[in-house]
């Protein structure tokens, strides 16, 4: 037995398990960093919802959404429920139920068939200019100030400021409508 060759062949062995030790632990750390950054993930799901219209980027995540996103549902869910003659509110109720939530769906469909059933009779259109749109992502709600104008029989009836708070929530991977009502036109 040649000692000098069997000591070198044992030097050269530990040498190439410390290199592969070292790359199991290089390895080794890069899955424990892969795993907390799947653990931090986790629950943060942005779902890409996209609105009738674009105009500005936006995100929606688990049960919030930016405030973009609101303003630009918002300024649609106005525009359904307050632009308006007798012969466009039925299509634009049918449109704006797709985007209430479940639990609304009834109460809303009620108003919004009564409101038809009104500007039908007097012949009544109301068109809504929004003047300001104030977002707010902690409550997932928007007030939509602006100047709601009526027609009767083509003649104006009334022209004024008003103010309108629309609730939105999650429901089934979608943000819906759950309130929509007049409130004070006070400026903040």
């Amino acid at each position: 037995m040649d000692f000098d060759r069997l000591s070198g062949d044992l030097k050269d062995l530990r040498r190439r398990n410390r290199g592969l030790a070292l790359a199991v632990g290089a390895l080794a750390t890069g899955v424990v960093l892969a795993l907390i950054v799947i653990l931090n993930l986790l629950g943060t799901v942005r779902t890409v919802i996209v609105p009738p219209s674009l105009n500005k980027t936006f995100w929606v995540s688990g049960d919030k959404a930016s405030s973009e996103y609101l303003e630009q549902m918002g300024s649609f869910v106005a525009w359904l429920i307050l632009d308006v003659t007798p012969s466009t509110i039925d299509w634009k109720k049918d449109i704006l139920l797709g985007y209430v939530d479940p639990a609304q769906y009834g109460a809303l469909k009620t108003r919004q068939e009564v409101e038809a059933e009104r500007l039908k009779r007097i012949n009544a259109t109301t068109a809504f200019a929004p003047q300001q749109l104030v977002s707010s992502e902690d409550t997932q709600s928007l007030v939509v100030r602006g100047r709601l104008r009526t027609l009767v029989n083509g003649y104006e009836t009334a022209n004024d400021l008003k103010a309108y708070r629309i609730d939105f929530g999650h429901a089934g991977a979608r943000m819906h409508v759950i309130g929509f009502k007049e409130v004070p036109y006070a400026v903040k």
